[in-house]
This record gives structure tokens, sequence and C-alpha cells, in this order.
């Protein structure tokens, strides 16, 4: 098990039955860089990546 497993089972115990829109995802992006910037480039390729699931490669 990875560290993150812990935190995106808690995310999922936490949050599961919500629905959220991508909006409010990104916001809450924005915010959690602007508060960490040093985890801007993790958190870029973390959206490119979920923009980007339906391409076709």
């Amino acid at each position: 098990m990875y560290f993150t497993d812990r935190g995106i089972e808690e995310l999922a115990a936490r949050r599961g039955d919500e629905e959220i829109s991508f909006t409010w995802l990104a916001d809450r992006l924005v915010e959690f860089v602007d508060l960490n910037p040093d985890f801007e480039v993790p958190v870029e390729r973390l959206a490119t990546w979920l923009a980007r699931l339906d391409d076709d490669d």
C-alpha cells in the first residue's frame, strides 16, 4: 500500500456519497496549490491526467 492510499481511502469514506462539480474540484486544487506551492507540479500533472482521460492515444 502506498502512503497516498490512506488519504484516498479517507476521502472516499468521508465524501464518497457527495456529488461535486469539476469546477469545485478545480477551485480546491487551486486553493491547495496556493497554500502548498511545492505541490504545484504534482497537482498540475494530476489535473492534466484527469482532463485527458478520454483522449485517444
